[in-house]
C-alpha cells in the first residue's frame, strides 16, 4: 500500500507531460505572460490572520468533551441513512492502518504542487505560487474549521462509535465528535484543483482537455476520503463535502488572482490641516 504515495504524482506528472506533447508552445509562453496578479501586502495579511484563526480554531475542534457511555448506548445505526450506511459495514480490525494510509495520502498530495516547478513558465513564478498555494490552503482550513458546516459548529459522531467491536476508550475520544466534515478530503482537493487550475491557467492552448485533468483532481482526494471511511472517521456525505469545499478553494482562489482593475490606485496625501490615505478608480 506504501507505493499508492508516488501514484499521484507519476498521474498528473503524465497527464501533464501528455497535453504538452500534444500542444507544445503558444504564444502564452512569451515571457511577459502571467496570468496572476499578487498583492503581496493583501496576501501577507490573509496568511497571517489565517493563520493565527488555525491556531486559535484547531485547539476548538480538539476540546470538546468526551462521549460519555449513555451517549455511545443511545447511537441507533437507524439513523444513518442512505449512502452513509456503507461507512457502517466495514471491518474495524482494519482500521489503524487505513488511518495511517490516509495521513500518507494525504502529505503526499500536499507535495503534488512541486511538480508545477518542472513547467518553465510557471518556474518564473515560483514565489507568487508558492503564497497563492499557502492562501488556499490557509482559506480551506479555516472554511473547515470556522465555517457552520465546520466541527466547531457540528457535532457528529463519527462512524467509530457505532462499532461495539472497538474498545469503549477509543469510542468515547472527544474527536470522534468531528465527523463532518472531512478535513483531510478538503485539504487534499484543493490542493490538487489549486494544480490543474493553475497549469491550465499557464496553457490556455490545451483548451478542453483541461477537464481531463480536472478529472485526474478527483482521484487522489477520493483515496484520502476512501481511506478515512475505512479508518472509520467520516461517513461518504463527509468526504464529499469536503471534496467539494476543497475543490471550489483549490478553483475560485486562484481565478480571484486572476482579475485586476488597472483604473483604481491608493495614494496618500497631506495637507496643514489633515493627512490620509484616498482610493481613486
Amino acid at each position: 500500500m506504501k507505493t499508492c504515495r508516488p501514484i499521484f504524482m507519476m498521474i498528473f506528472l503524465s497527464c501533464i507531460c501528455f497535453i504538452q506533447q500534444v500542444y507544445p508552445q503558444s504564444s502564452s509562453s512569451d515571457s511577459s505572460f502571467h496570468p496572476y496578479h499578487i498583492n503581496y501586502w493583501g496576501t501577507g495579511t490573509i496568511l497571517g490572520i489565517g493563520s493565527l484563526a488555525n491556531y486559535l480554531g484547531t485547539p476548538n475542534v480538539r476540546r470538546k468533551t468526551e462521549l460519555s457511555l449513555w451517549e455511545i448506548q443511545e447511537l441507533n445505526r437507524g439513523d444513518i441513512h442512505g449512502i452513509d450506511t456503507w461507512s457502517l459495514k466495514q471491518d474495524p480490525s482494519h482500521r489503524v492502518a487505513f488511518l495511517h494510509y490516509s495521513n500518507y495520502a494525504l502529505w503526499s498530495t500536499l507535495a503534488l504542487p512541486a511538480s508545477l516547478l518542472f513547467d518553465h513558465r510557471i518556474r518564473r513564478d515560483w514565489f507568487d505560487m508558492l503564497l497563492m498555494y499557502l492562501k488556499t490552503i490557509t482559506i480551506a482550513t479555516n472554511i473547515y474549521e470556522w465555517s457552520f458546516l465546520g466541527p466547531n459548529f457540528q457535532d457528529r459522531m463519527r462512524p467509530i462509535t457505532y462499532y461495539d467491536q472497538v474498545p469503549y476508550n477509543e469510542r468515547k475520544q472527544s474527536d470522534n465528535r468531528n465527523s463532518f466534515f472531512s478535513g483531510h478530503t478538503t485539504s487534499a482537493a484543493a490542493t490538487t484543483f489549486f494544480l490543474v487550475k493553475v497549469y491550465s491557467d499557464y496553457h490556455p492552448e490545451i483548451g478542453n482537455n483541461k477537464y481531463l485533468l480536472y478529472g485526474a483532481a478527483l482521484i487522489p482526494p477520493l483515496v484520502v476520503g476512501y481511506f478515512r471511511m475505512k479508518a472509520l472517521m467520516h461517513f461518504p456525505s463527509d468526504v464529499m463535502v469536503g471534496l467539494g469545499v476543497g475543490a471550489l478553494c483549490g478553483i475560485l482562489i486562484p481565478e480571484f488572482h486572476r482579475l485586476k482593475n488597472n483604473n483604481i490606485s491608493l495614494e496618500a496625501w497631506a495637507s496643514s490641516c489633515s493627512s490620509g490615505i484616498g482610493m481613486k478608480w
